[in-house]
């Protein structure tokens, strides 16, 4: 199941796919080297097939959901121990 993101929403690269296509209207692939593991960028539009059109510094590029993550989620050691202290 992919993961959901609002348009104009932060999101996090998680992990680097082979190459990036760009988000252009004649697409091209790029290596992978032109965003970084970490690297922050904003959605700015919803693909078919389960990619993103996320805006980085060095352009617009599609990722598959597989490859971020939203920046509004709390990290998963908050959240469990926020459900221990309701316990």
């Amino acid at each position: 199941m992919s993961k959901e993101f609002i348009i104009g929403s932060k999101v996090r690269v998680v992990a680097l796919p082979p190459y990036v296509k760009t988000a252009e209207p004649m697409p091209m692939l790029r290596p992978p080297d032109v965003i970084h593991l970490g690297e922050e960028g904003t959605v700015i539009d919803r693909r078919p097939g389960g990619y993103w059109g996320i805006r980085f510094t060095k352009g617009a590029f599609l990722l598959d959901s597989q490859y971020i993550d939203s920046t509004d989620n709390p990290p998963e050691s908050q959240s469990e121990s926020n459900s221990t202290q309701e316990l």
